[in-house]
């Protein structure tokens, strides 16, 4: 079983999710982010409004929503940069819009798992970096978009590229 299997299969599995939050994401363990989803294509990250969730208006923190929808769009970066070549990833940019008050339980889903495959087999192919803009949107339980972040993901390829 591959890298990337192995890390997909942990992400689904709540204990094991829980394990790696601890230790690789652990404001993303406190907050309570969970992976609901992780397909080639898709990921759905859920965030629940709570004490160490909350601002002062009474609806989920925006920085725990931008950690929910990051999480959602790097993910599935995450799983296609383990194995072959190293590539490293970074946001680059990130933008925000809220549309309604975020209570409850929150899912975001980014469903640019394509385009996200094409940027990491594109560095590792020539050495360049690639630049991926994803959307994740944010929905409450009812189906009402409450936010919609755009992240701006970079991969470049480490070491020499092929000739």
């Amino acid at each position: 079983m591959s890298k990337a299997e192995q890390l997909r299969r942990s992400v689904l599995n709540p204990w094991k999710l829980r394990a790696f939050m601890l230790a690789k994401l652990p404001m993303g363990f406190l907050a309570g982010l969970k992976v609901k989803e992780f397909t080639d294509k898709a990921a759905s990250v859920t965030i629940r409004f709570g004490y160490l969730t909350k601002n002062p208006f009474r609806s989920v923190y925006f920085a725990c929503l931008a950690m929910a929808a990051e999480l959602s769009t790097g993910v599935q970066g995450l799983v296609l940069t383990m194995d072959g070549s190293p590539v490293a990833m970074l946001v680059v940019g990130l933008e925000g819009e809220f549309s309604k008050k975020a209570v409850g339980l929150i899912t975001f889903r980014c469903e640019d798992g394509e385009a996200l495959a094409q940027a990491v087999a594109g560095t590792r192919a020539t050495g360049e970096p690639r630049v991926v803009p994803c959307t994740a949107i944010g929905r409450d339980e009812t189906g009402d978009e409450v936010a919609v972040f755009k992240i701006t993901w970079s991969f470049k390829a480490r070491g020499t590229a092929p000739a």
